[in-house]
């Protein structure tokens, strides 16, 4: 007998159905206005045309802004990664009575408005000579990304014994020797996870790119933004529509990750 539904559940239901409309509906509507025919945005799309994704793979323009923000991305995850895994190793495993402020000062990038966080950054790196540079993005894209890399990392040692680091310093291994070879091997899963999510965070980031790109050195959400002021057309969705697909697969990437260390953690 089938238990009776109250009206609390059919409430949360619809507004859960809801959000995934609206979060799904606009995805539905962008690709295939990537194919249409028109010269202009129109939906929906009078023909079947793929000369958009033709138009952005041929300009040497959107080619340069695409590499610059996968250079960056890339560079970003692999120091956000690095500083985020000892950062959260030195929160999880140590006792010092700064934790709780060290903390707060690695998530703070969430919490103040990337607007403000953009305009600070503007002005630092402009007296330092950083803003428009590759470094500077680094940089900066470093910070708005450790909050993820931390959380993640959190989880993931949180669940990793102590003692066994323990029992491997009681044979003779350093402090470093004992996270090298026996907790990064359990924690490396989420470590892959934290550094898929700081790469599209970087790559897909267009509020402080805005303010430190400089005339030649623009990424690819800054180009976009500059296209839609000047020349919208459907190259616009078209480079949507392939930023989706490229979510996609890296949520599924970081899913399968996740899965896989969820999997040797109830093996251990």
């Amino acid at each position: 007998m089938k238990p009776p539904t109250d009206r609390g559940s059919l409430v949360l239901g619809a507004y859960v159905y809801a959000v995934l409309a609206f979060i799904i509906v606009p995805l539905v509507i962008v690709i295939p206005m990537s194919f249409s025919q028109n010269d202009y945005l129109a939906f929906p799309p009078t023909g079947f045309t793929l000369k958009w994704y033709a138009e952005y793979f041929d300009s040497r323009q959107w080619r340069a802004a695409t590499w610059l923000s996968v250079q960056v991305a890339f560079l970003t995850a692999i120091c956000a990664s690095l500083i985020g895994t000892a950062a959260t190793y030195a929160m999880v495993r140590g006792r010092s009575r700064l934790v709780t402020m060290f903390q707060i000062l690695l998530i703070g990038p969430i919490i103040v408005p990337h607007i403000a966080l953009a305009v600070g950054l503007y002005l630092f790196f402009q007296t330092i000579g950083l803003s428009g540079t590759v470094p500077g993005f680094v940089l900066a894209h470093t910070v708005l990304t450790l909050p993820f890399v931390v959380f993640t990392m959190a989880a993931a040692l949180g669940k990793v014994d102590a003692n066994l680091e323990a029992a491997a310093m009681s044979c003779g291994a350093t402090r470093f020797q004992a996270f090298r070879f026996v907790t990064l091997p359990l924690v490396l899963p989420s470590l892959a996870s934290g550094a898929l999510f700081a790469f599209i965070i970087s790559f897909d980031e267009p509020v402080v790119s805005f303010f430190l790109s400089g005339i030649r050195q623009k990424t690819l959400p800054r180009r976009m933004f500059e296209d839609i002021e000047q020349n919208l057309t459907p190259v616009i969705p078209a480079i949507a529509t392939l930023l989706i697909v490229l979510s996609i697969a890296i949520l599924l990437g970081g899913h399968a990750l996740r899965s896989r260390s969820k999997t040797q953690s109830s093996a251990g």
